[in-house]
C-alpha cells in the first residue's frame, strides 16, 4: 500500500457520491448512496487487513502542501483505524434504514449522509491542526440539515439547539489552536502531541478544548441538546449521531487533551470524575422514568459516555483501552437500539412505550435482536458492552475505589431501565390491536440487525482483535501521561495534581 492514497480515496468516494445524488431521481439516489458506502466499507476492510499493529505509529500517511501554512496531511494510528471502521460499517446500515422511510427530497437526504461520512473519516485521518478543525466543525452542517428537514414536529428547535451548542464550544478551541500553532511553530498533530507546552498555559488550553469536546460527547451538564436531537432526528440520523458523532468528543480527548496537556489533564481529573459520576447516576435515573423510547436511549448514551471519560482520565492502560472499547461498543449497540425503535416506529408511528406490548408473539425475530442489544447495553458477558465497562472500571479502581463504586451503580441502573423498557415493549399482554398486527422483520431489516449483532458478539467473545491494533498507541499515550499520573484517592480529595514518583511509575508499568 506504500504510496497509494487510500485515505484520500475513502474521503473522495462518498463526496463524489453525494454530488451524484443531487443530480438524479430518488430511486437512483438510494442506490448511489448504498454503493458509495459499500465501497468505503470495502476500503475499510483493506485498511484493517493492511494495518501493521506492530509497525510505525502513523501509517498510510499523505502530505501535500496546499498553500502557505496549510497542508493536506492525513494518516492513522490504531485508535483512528478503529473509529474509521466503526464509521464505514454503520453508514451502509444508515442508508438501508432510510430506504423506505424517507420519501421526500431523497437525493438531498442521501447526499447529506454521504457528505457526513466524508467529514467523519476526515476527522479521524486529519494530521494537520486546522484540517482537523475544518472537518470537525463542518460535520455539524449535514447533521443540522438532517434533523431540521427530515426530523419530527419540533425539528427546527432541535436542530438550532444542536447547532448552537456544538458550535459555541468550538470557538474557544479555534483560539487555542491558533495560540498552539504560534507557540510550537507547527500545525502537525503528531509533533504537537510530543510538544511540552508550559504548564500554566496548559490549563487554559485544556479548558478551551474541553468546551468543545464536553459538548460533543456530551458530558453532563452539557448534554441537554442530545435528547431533543435524538427524538426529532430520523432513525438513521439517531443511529449515526449516537454511533459516530458522539465519539468525536472522546477522540478529541485522546488526540489532544491528554497527550498535549498531560499536567492540566491531571489537574482537572477531579472535575471530570465529579461530572462523570453525576452523569452516570442522574441520567440513568432520568432514563428510568421516560415514556418515549428514543429519549430513554438518549439519556442512556450520556451515562455510557460518562464511563468513557472516567476511563480516559484514569491515567492507565486499562482505563484507556476500556474507554476505547466502550466507545466502539456504544456506537454499535446504541445505533442498533435506535434502529430497533425505528423498526416499530415505521409500523405504528409512535415511540410511546405504553402503545406496545407482547411483541414477542407477532415479532419473534425482532424480539430476539432487541434482547441481544439490550443485554449488550447492560454489559452482559460475551457481548461488547461487558469488555469495555470491565476494563474502564478496572482502570479507575486502580486510582480511586470510591469513584469506581459510584460508576459501577450505572451497571445496576442500566439493567433497571433497559430491562424495564424491554419488558414493557416485548412481553406482557397485547392491549392494542394495531401493535399486535405488526409484521416481523423483513429481509432488509433482518440483514442489517444480524450484521450489527455479529460484530457485537465478535467484540464480546474475542476482544483481542479490537485491542491489538490500538495497544501500541495506548502504551505510547500512557508513557506520555506517566509524568502527571495521579496516584491515590488522597490526590482526588485534595484536588491538586501530583506526578507519580519514579517508584510508583515503575509499579504502574509493572501492573500493566
Amino acid at each position: 500500500m506504500a504510496g497509494f492514497p487510500i485515505l484520500s480515496l475513502m474521503l473522495a468516494v462518498p463526496l463524489l457520491g453525494a454530488l451524484a445524488c443531487l443530480l438524479v431521481e430518488a430511486r437512483a439516489a438510494r442506490w448511489i448512496a448504498l454503493v458509495a458506502t459499500l465501497i468505503d466499507l470495502a476500503l475499510g476492510v483493506v485498511l484493517w487487513c493492511r494495518f501493521d499493529a506492530g509497525g510505525a505509529q502513523w501509517q498510510f500517511t499523505e502530505n501535500v502542501a496546499l498553500f502557505a501554512g496549510f497542508s493536506w496531511k492525513l494518516g492513522i494510528d490504531g485508535i483512528a483505524l478503529l473509529l474509521i471502521e466503526l464509521s464505514v460499517f454503520l453508514m451502509p446500515i444508515c442508508i438501508g434504514v432510510s430506504w423506505l422511510s424517507i420519501e421526500k427530497r431523497v437525493g438531498e437526504y442521501m447526499a447529506a449522509f454521504l457528505l457526513m461520512e466524508t467529514l467523519m473519516i476526515g476527522v479521524f485521518t486529519a494530521q494537520d491542526l486546522f484540517l482537523f478543525y475544518i472537518m470537525f466543525e463542518a460535520g455539524l452542517i449535514p447533521m443540522y440539515l438532517i434533523i431540521g428537514i427530515w426530523g419530527g414536529a419540533d425539528r427546527i428547535y432541535a436542530s438550532y439547539k444542536f447547532f448552537l451548542y456544538t458550535l459555541l464550544g468550538s470557538v474557544l478551541m479555534l483560539i487555542a489552536m491558533l495560540w498552539m500553532a504560534n507557540e510550537a511553530g507547527t500545525t502537525d498533530i503528531p509533533t504537537l502531541m510530543a510538544y511540552d507546552f508550559p504548564v500554566g498555559a496548559q490549563k487554559w488550553l485544556w479548558l478551551a478544548f474541553f468546551a468543545s469536546f464536553a459538548v460533543k460527547m456530551p458530558m453532563w451538564p452539557f448534554h441537554t441538546w442530545l435528547p431533543d436531537a435524538h427524538v426529532q432526528a430520523p432513525t438513521a440520523g439517531s443511529v449515526i449521531l449516537a454511533g459516530v458523532l458522539l465519539k468525536m468528543g472522546g477522540y478529541g480527548f485522546i488526540r489532544f487533551s491528554l497527550p498535549m496537556f498531560p499536567e492540566a489533564s491531571a489537574y482537572f481529573a477531579p472535575l471530570i470524575f465529579a461530572l462523570s459520576m453525576i452523569a452516570v447516576v442522574v441520567t440513568s435515573l432520568i432514563a428510568l422514568v421516560q415514556h418515549d423510547m428514543k429519549k430513554l436511549i438518549a439519556y442512556s448514551s450520556v451515562a455510557h459516555m460518562a464511563i468513557v471519560t472516567i476511563g480516559l482520565f484514569a491515567f492507565n492502560v486499562q482505563g484507556l483501552e476500556g474507554a476505547m472499547i466502550v466507545m466502539l461498543s456504544h456506537g454499535l449497540v446504541s445505533g442498533a437500539l435506535f434502529f430497533c425503535v425505528g423498526v416499530i416506529y415505521d409500523r405504528l408511528h409512535t415511540r410511546e412505550i405504553a402503545r406496545y406490548g407482547g411483541l414477542a408473539i407477532n415479532m419473534p425475530k425482532y424480539a430476539l435482536f432487541f434482547m441481544l442489544f439490550t443485554m449488550a447495553s447492560i454489559g452482559l458477558p460475551a457481548t461488547s458492552g461487558f469488555v469495555g465497562e470491565f476494563l474502564a472500571l478496572a482502570g479507575i479502581y486502580q486510582l480511586s475505589s470510591w469513584v469506581a463504586a459510584v460508576c459501577a451503580t450505572g451497571i445496576i441502573l442500566g439493567a433497571a431501565y433497559m430491562l424495564y423498557l424491554y419488558r414493557r415493549v416485548v412481553f406482557g399482554d397485547q392491549k392494542h390491536a394495531d401493535a399486535a398486527a405488526m409484521p416481523d422483520l423483513d429481509a432488509r431489516e433482518w440483514v442489517m440487525m444480524a450484521s450489527i449483532a455479529a460484530v457485537v458478539l465478535w467484540m464480546g467473545v474475542y476482544p483481542e482483535s479490537f485491542l491489538k491494533p490500538m495497544r501500541q498507541d495506548i502504551a505510547a499515550l500512557d508513557a506520555r501521561l506517566a509524568r502527571a499520573r495521579p496516584v491515590s484517592d488522597a490526590h482526588l480529595t485534595a484536588g491538586k495534581p501530583q506526578a507519580a514518583t519514579e517508584h510508583e511509575t515503575s509499579a504502574h508499568e509493572g501492573a500493566h
